[in-house]
């Protein structure tokens, strides 16, 4: 398993047995000293538990991004109830490492597969993750990040992209 999952792991389980957050080990790779944003997310088989995540850096290092994120979308993504003790031998794990947005003029600049999006309307935001099962055009894509922001289809917003580096477990318990 990779580092960044077993992050994730540890700090769920921990927060949920003990209310505890763990602290990054003191041998971190290099890759995880860095700061950069994060998305944990959480599955029971293939159905979505948790998804939280943070488009550019919060934190010290993404050991420590990695470690608040999946603590939040155990316990705060407001789609569900908190995770319980007795839900976590069937969690699956995903972590996606985030480049930095990049703007772009519209559409044809997006691929579904290879970009996340980014959409803004005034204060409104929402944001897509790339290559999610069943959006495989941009005009979905941008249609379920408008949605998620509350911007209606008419209305005049700015756009980013970015990729991410994905990290999965896909365990079917």
């Amino acid at each position: 398993m990779a580092l960044p999952l077993e992050l994730a792991r540890l700090a769920v389980e921990r927060y949920v047995r003990a209310r505890e957050i763990i602290a990054p080990p003191g041998e971190l790779p290099p890759e995880l000293t860095e700061r950069k944003g994060a998305f944990v997310t959480l599955r029971i088989k293939r159905e979505l538990r948790g998804c939280i995540g943070t488009l550019s850096p919060t934190r010290a290092s993404l050991a420590e991004e990695i470690i608040a994120n999946a603590v939040s979308a155990a316990t705060g993504d407001p789609r569900f109830p908190p995770v319980g003790p007795r839900e976590l031998l069937y969690l699956n794990y995903e972590v996606d490492i985030l480049s930095r947005l990049e703007s772009i003029s519209g559409e044809a600049d997006l691929d579904p597969e290879q970009y996340g999006v980014v959409v803004e309307a005034g204060e409104r935001r929402g944001v897509l993750l790339p290559a999610i099962e069943g959006v495989t055009t941009a005009d979905r894509q941008l249609a379920i990040a408008r949605q998620k922001a509350g911007i209606a289809p008419g209305e005049a917003l700015l756009l980013f992209r970015f990729t991410v580096t994905r990290f999965r477990e896909d365990r079917e318990d």
